[in-house]
C-alpha cells in the first residue's frame, strides 16, 4: 500500500469512527427521539432561507440546472420523505403476527456511506440522509467533486438539527476533498454503500465488498395512444422535461406518439409549451454538439450539455431558437439503436417517434427501453386499462407512471403512492439488487423472533388433490 493509499485509508477511518461513536450514542433512543430528531434535521434542509442558499450554491457550483426548480425539488423531496417516515416504526417491536407466532425487531444496519451525485448535490443528501437517520443509522456522503461546496452546506445543515435536539453531529459527516481514493476507501470501511450516480459509481459499489443499493441508467420513455387528453400530456411532459433542466435520471428522454393525435400533440408542444423542432441540418449542428469524443477519442455525452438550458444547448450548437425555448425537439430515426437521440440525454432535449397501433408503440418503447435504461422506467398517457395491464405484464422496468409527470413521479409525490426518495433501484435488468424506490426501509436490519405452535402440516392431498384431478398419474 502507498504512502498516499494509507493516508486516504486512515482518513476514512477517522470519519468511521467517529461516526460509530456517534451511533452509539443514539443506539437507546426511543421511537419518539428518533422522529424528533429526523424533524430537527428536515426542517434545516427544507425552511426557505436554507434551501434557497443551498440551490444558489449548487447551480453556481455546478452549472447544472437553474435555482427555482431545485428549490422546488428541495421542498417537495424532503417533505414526501417526511411524510413516509412520520408513522414508520424503525425502534423495537415494529410488527406482531399472533397466528403465525412472529415478532419483528427493527435494528440499525449501521454506518452508511452515501455516495453523491453532481446533478443534485443537495436534494440527495437531504432526502437520503432523513431515510438513514430514521433507522438510528449513521451516514458519511461521499460528494461528487464540482458538488463538494454545496453539499457541505447541506451537511451544515443537518448538523445543526442534530445539534437542536442534543443529539451528536457527528451521525451526519462528508468527506472533504473528495477524491476516487477516498470514495473507494469509504465504501470499503462502512456498513452498507448507497450510490447515486453513473454507472461507473455503482459498479464500484457493488465491487467494494460491502452490501449495496445503487441505481440503473436512466431513458424514460412515454407512450402517448391515441385516447389520451393531449393537452394534459404535453402540459407534464414538457414540465417533466424542463424542469431543472432534466438534471433528473427519471425525465422523459423520448415520446412515442400515436399517428392520430402526432400532429395535435406537436403543436401543443410547439404552440403552448414553448419547444422547438430542429429541422435536418440542425439535428446534425445538434448531434455534434451533444455527442463528443473524449481525450481517448470515445464519443460520449458532452459533460457541457448535461443540465444546461435548451437556450445555451441550441446557442453551443449554433443553432437560432426562440427566446424563452425550454425544449428542443429532436423527431427519432429507424434503426434507433443506430442514433444518439435514442440514448439518455440528461437535458432539455425530447427526442419524438410516432407509431401506427399499440404493438408498434410497444416495439418501439422495448427497443428504446433496451437500447438504454433496461429496469428504470417508463409510463403511458392512456386510460385503456388494457394497454396499461398489458405494460405491467410484460415491460422489463421497475415502475411505469400512468398520466404523470415522469420526473416528479418516478421518485414519489403527493399525487401518487410511490414511495419518496432520489434513489431509484433498477433490478437484475439495470444491474440492481432492487426494483424499489430506496427509503427508510432498506436502512433497517430486521430481526425475526418465532415462537412455536401445534404443528400445521398439510397431507399429500391438500397439496396435490387439485392438480391430480386436472392431470391423469
Amino acid at each position: 500500500m502507498s504512502d498516499h493509499a494509507g493516508g486516504d485509508a486512515a482518513l476514512i477511518a477517522g470519519y468511521v469512527e467517529r461516526a460509530r461513536a456517534a451511533q452509539a450514542q443514539v443506539a437507546d433512543y426511543t421511537q419518539q427521539q428518533i422522529d424528533d430528531l429526523c424533524l430537527s434535521v428536515g426542517w434545516e434542509v427544507y425552511n426557505d432561507e436554507n434551501i434557497a442558499r443551498l440551490a444558489e450554491i449548487a447551480v453556481r457550483a455546478t452549472g447544472m440546472g437553474n435555482v427555482p426548480d431545485k428549490i422546488t425539488k428541495h421542498k417537495v423531496k424532503v417533505m414526501g420523505v417526511l411524510k413516509d417516515i412520520q408513522h414508520a416504526r424503525t425502534v423495537g417491536l415494529i410488527e406482531r403476527d399472533e397466528e403465525k407466532g412472529i415478532s419483528k425487531y427493527a435494528k440499525p444496519v449501521g454506518v452508511v456511506g452515501a455516495l453523491l451525485p453532481v446533478t443534485n448535490p443537495t436534494a440527495t443528501p437531504a432526502s437520503n440522509g432523513l431515510g438513514i437517520l430514521k433507522g438510528r443509522n449513521a451516514v458519511v456522503f461521499a460528494p461528487h467533486p464540482r458538488g463538494a461546496e454545496a453539499s457541505a452546506l447541506a451537511v451544515e445543515y443537518m448538523r445543526r438539527g442534530l445539534r437542536r435536539v442534543g443529539a451528536p453531529e457527528d451521525l451526519v459527516q462528508m468527506v472533504a476533498e473528495p477524491t476516487v481514493e477516498r470514495t473507494g476507501e469509504l465504501m470499503k470501511q462502512v456498513d452498507l454503500v448507497v450510490a447515486t450516480g453513473g454507472g461507473a459509481m455503482v459498479k464500484a459499489a457493488y465491487s467494494s465488498g460491502t452490501p449495496s443499493y445503487g441505481v440503473g441508467p436512466g431513458n424514460s420513455v412515454q407512450i402517448i395512444a391515441e385516447d389520451a387528453d393531449v393537452a394534459d400530456a404535453a402540459a407534464k411532459i414538457a414540465l417533466s422535461k424542463a424542469f431543472d433542466y432534466a438534471t433528473s435520471c427519471s425525465s422523459e428522454n423520448s415520446i412515442i406518439v400515436h399517428d392520430s393525435i402526432y400532429h395535435e400533440m406537436m403543436d401543443e408542444l410547439l404552440t403552448k409549451q414553448q419547444c422547438y423542432l430542429v429541422h435536418e441540418k440542425e439535428r446534425e449542428q445538434l448531434e455534434a454538439w451533444m455527442w463528443r469524443p473524449n481525450k481517448k477519442g470515445v464519443v460520449g455525452l458532452n459533460p457541457e450539455i448535461i443540465a444546461r438550458s435548451a437556450e445555451k444547448i441550441a446557442a453551443d450548437a449554433g443553432i437560432t431558437v426562440p427566446e424563452g425555448t425550454r425544449i428542443i425537439l429532436v423527431e427519432g430515426r429507424m434503426p434507433l439503436e443506430d442514433d444518439h437521440f435514442a440514448d439518455e440525454k440528461l437535458c432539455p432535449v425530447l427526442t419524438v417517434y410516432r407509431y401506427r397501433d399499440f404493438p408498434q408503440g410497444v416495439e418501439i418503447l422495448t427497443r428504446l427501453t433496451d437500447n438504454a435504461g433496461t429496469g428504470h422506467s417508463c409510463g403511458i398517457h392512456t386510460f385503456k386499462q388494457e394497454y396499461i395491464r398489458h405494460l405491467g405484464e410484460t415491460m422489463r422496468t421497475s415502475r411505469i407512471m400512468v398520466r404523470q409527470a415522469q420526473a416528479p413521479a418516478n421518485g414519489g409525490n403527493f399525487f401518487n403512492g410511490m414511495p419518496s426518495t432520489v434513489t431509484l433501484g433498477c433490478g437484475t435488468w439495470g444491474g440492481n439488487a432492487t426494483t424499489e424506490n430506496i427509503h427508510w426501509k432498506h436502512f433497517i436490519n430486521v430481526t425475526w423472533v418465532s415462537e412455536p405452535f401445534a404443528p400445521q402440516r398439510p397431507t399429500d392431498d391438500e397439496i396435490w388433490g387439485e392438480f391430480w384431478t386436472r392431470h391423469t398419474r
